[in-house]
This record gives structure tokens, sequence and C-alpha cells, in this order.
């Protein structure tokens, strides 16, 4: 097992990228927190789990909220003891849409879950990872952050300020031996997949977003959970600062 006796929290891991995650995690033998505002499909995930023999918690979380974060670093110390991998996976879109549209509420959304929450997030981590001497954190950005669509400016520019808050965190958190990676997934199957499009999901919209892509498909919640998994693993003791490019060849 890949990440035995670990100890990882997970957001927005009660559907999407982060379930795919959260039980991949469990499966490798790492203890995970649960945390997402969706508390019937959270506690689900997380009754998934320890019915297949793995460790898992369920906490409510909004990331936006320092006292929810706090509460969710206290789940992971009462699960294990401590927190090895942190995961800001957690985002929000508004619907693709002209900038001229998007008004100041769906802005400040937009960069309160995508941004602020990661800055929270890792403040409330930090003290417990030294503890342990180290760990891991993984920041979910996107490939929008290096080929922005028209029509997602706003989300596009808070996952690019996700990557360079990656780089510029893993240079400064390296004597603490914490290393932060970032990944970048394209347009995949999830909840969010026709805010993105923004028309319908049919299979002709489908199709138009998918021929952008080389490998011809979307991206998956277990292209995603492998992708993490490597990251948090051993198998990636050397690599920091990364914004890995998960995205069937999009950003080429």
């Amino acid at each position: 097992m890949r990440l035995k006796d670990k100890v990882a929290v997970v957001t927005g891991a009660a559907s999407g990228f982060g379930a795919g995650t959260a039980e991949l995690f469990a499966a490798q033998g790492a203890g995970v927190v649960v945390a997402d505002i969706s508390d019937k499909a959270g506690e689900a995930v997380v009754e998934s789990i320890n019915t297949s023999g793995g460790r898992a918690v369920y906490v409510h979380a909004d990331v936006t909220s320092r006292g929810d974060a706090k509460r969710m670093i206290q789940s992971a110390k009462d699960l294990g003891g401590g927190l090895d991998i942190l995961v800001n996976n957690a985002g929000y879109s508004h619907r693709n849409k002209q900038f001229s549209d998007v008004t100041d509420e769906e802005f400040d959304k937009v960069y309160d879950v995508n941004v602020k929450a990661v800055f929270i997030a890792i403040q409330e981590a930090l003290p417990v990872l030294r503890e342990r001497g180290g760990g891991c954190i993984i920041n979910t950005s996107s490939t929008a952050a290096l080929r922005p669509r028209p029509g997602l400016a706003v989300y596009c520019s808070s996952k690019g300020a996700v990557s360079n808050l990656t780089k510029a965190l893993a240079v400064e958190l390296a004597p603490d031996k914490v290393r932060v990676n970032a990944i970048c997934p394209v347009i995949g199957e999830t909840g969010m997949l026709e805010t993105f499009m923004g028309v319908p999901d049919t299979p002709e919209n489908r199709k138009k977003f998918e021929a952008t892509i080389p490998l011809g498909r979307f991206s998956t919640p277990n292209d995603i959970a492998q992708t993490m998994l490597f990251l948090a693993s051993d198998d990636a003791a050397f690599l920091t600062g990364v914004a890995l490019e998960v995205d069937g060849g999009r950003c080429v």
C-alpha cells in the first residue's frame, strides 16, 4: 500500500475528482477526512470507504470558513494523530459567460473558494504538518490556468493564482520538508461539466469539447485520483513546485 499509515484531508470529496481521490487514498492505506458541504453525498463516500475496509470520517466543511478548516484539520488529528497529506480540491465557477456579465458576487465566490480557501487550509495545516516532520500538499489547479477559455476569465485567473501560489510555497516550505504540488486537469466528467461548457450536456456538445483534447476524451475521477496518489506517495519524494497537466494533451 503506497499510503500506509498516512492521514489525508481531501476537500470537495463528496463527488467527482475529490471522491475518486478519497476512495483511492483509502484503498492505498490512508486514513481519509472527507470534507465537503454536501453532507449526504460526503457521508455516502465515507460509508463506501469504511464498508470496503478503509478508514474515513466525514466533516462538514465550508472551505471559505477558517473555523471549518480548523475542524477539518482537527478531524485528521483525531483520526490518525496528525496530518500527512492535504488535498485542496474544492472548486467553484460561475457558468460560462461573457466577462462583462460576471457579477461582483460571482467574482468573490470564485476567488473565495478557489484561492482564499487554499490559503486558509494551508495555514491551518502547516503546524500539524511541521509536527509530523513534513508532508505533502496538492492543490487542484486547471488547464484553464495554462490555456484559458473564453467565458471563464475569472475562473481561469483564479486557477493561475493557485498554480503560482503552489510554486511560491514549494520553495518557502521546502526547509520544513513539506512538498507542494498542483495538478491541472482538463475538463472532466464531474458535476461542473455543464457549467464549464456553458451549453447543455449533450453528446453533440461533448464532441465539440472532446475534439480539443488530443487523446479524445474528458478526464475522469480515476485519472485525477491516480495522479494525486503518485504526488502524495514516496514515488514523488523529489517533486515539489510542479503543476502537472492531466489533460490528454490539451496544453501541448
